[in-house]
């Protein structure tokens, strides 16, 4: 999931040097990190996704990675070249892992200090050792039976991350390097693989865990793509819908009801839809008003994606051993919500910026 606020390039198209950040895309990156925790609690308590109403909030991942593909277009296009490729490397492993590492710490803390579980799972302390540092390494391991043998069993929504790697390593050495018509070639190739996963598996919401590792390739193949060609083919399309309508727009796809072709309409809402609302959203005018939520959004967007399944796991015990109603399950999907976001604000002030900052000057 791309963190960056972006930056115009010294060069580029006329019409993208006009704008000096994408706040807005920014705070919808907020918006659809709130979706995904939402996702979490409430799959936890509703095992059948068409009775959950944020049943797709998975596709804010698809969302993350086609952002990702046209931000990092958009910041390196014109300088990797010369940055070199260690350089560019460098950069997004600054940006991007010191919460792969909180996030697994505090993944350990968890498994250990679950106060809803009856007693630690019973793992070898060398088993444990080498599940966290695969974790904070970002080297899938699917062992954790008990956790349906997430990649990341300590810390669920690295699976993501582990792809969003990738496919930087593959930007930085090819990518950047090939015309737009030569990407368009790909991404459509790769719309043909997730359509092939999505009507495989009746949906596309794959990649996290052991049994659905290569549908993850598939997601971030297409929407990578779809980004970078986002940029490279200067799709930005001018309006004034702003934060709140496209907010509600991407809402729309993120909270859709389940179809009897489900998969078919994730798929064409991740290859049609997702690249619509970026070039919607990099085009669209932002109020003065709503800049400041934007940038608050877009900043804990990432914190909260990487530190909320923390208490997952220990909201799962809950659940199973007390049996909540409906009513005192909103009531903490409210709360938990709000906590995790202060938290991740926390986070955010006293970890991953100092932490970056330090990084950045120490490796310059």
């Amino acid at each position: 999931m791309e963190t960056a606020t972006v930056e115009a390039p010294k060069t580029g198209t006329a019409q993208l040097k006009t704008k000096q950040h994408f706040e807005l895309l920014d705070g919808l990156r907020g918006i659809a990190a709130i979706v995904v925790v939402i996702f979490h609690f409430l799959e936890i308590v509703y095992t059948d996704y068409s009775k959950n109403f944020a049943g797709h909030g998975f596709l804010a991942v698809d969302f993350f990675f086609c952002l990702s593909g046209f931000v990092i277009a958009y910041a390196y296009d014109d300088r990797i070249e010369k940055m070199g490729i260690g350089k560019f490397l460098r950069a997004r492993l600054i940006r991007l892992h010191p919460l792969v590492v909180l996030g697994s710490v505090l993944g350990l803390l968890s498994f250990f200090f679950d106060p809803f579980a009856a007693a630690a799972p019973a793992y070898s302390a060398g088993k444990i050792i080498l599940i966290f540092l695969m974790s904070i390494l970002v080297i899938p391991f699917p062992v954790m039976g008990d956790r349906f043998f997430n990649l990341f069993g300590l810390n669920a929504p690295a699976w993501s991350l582990f792809w969003e790697y990738v496919a930087n390593i593959v930007y930085g050495f090819i990518l950047w390097k090939l015309d737009k018509r030569m990407l368009l070639v790909m991404a459509i190739a790769a719309a043909a693989w997730l359509a092939y996963v999505g009507s495989r598996a009746g949906n596309v919401m794959g990649g996290w865990g052991r049994d659905s590792f290569l549908d993850g390739a598939a997601r971030i193949s297409f929407s990578f793509l779809a980004g970078m060609l986002v940029y490279r083919y200067n799709f930005i399309i001018k309006n004034k819908l702003g934060f709140t309508g496209l907010t509600i727009l991407l809402l729309a796809a993120l909270l859709m009801p389940w179809f009897k072709l489900n998969w078919l309409a994730e798929v064409l809402v991740v290859v049609f839809y997702f690249p619509l609302l970026i070039a919607l959203g990099a085009g669209s005018t932002l109020s003065q008003r709503m800049e400041g939520i934007c940038n608050f959004s877009g900043k804990i967007s990432y914190p909260l994606y990487m530190t909320h399944y923390t208490v997952m796991w220990a909201f799962s015990n809950y659940n199973q051993q007390y049996k909540p109603d409906i009513t005192t399950i909103a009531w903490i999907v409210t709360g938990g919500l709000i906590v995790l976001v202060a938290f991740a604000y926390v986070v955010m002030v006293l970890f991953d910026t100092p932490v970056r900052k330090y990084l950045s000057a120490k490796w310059k």
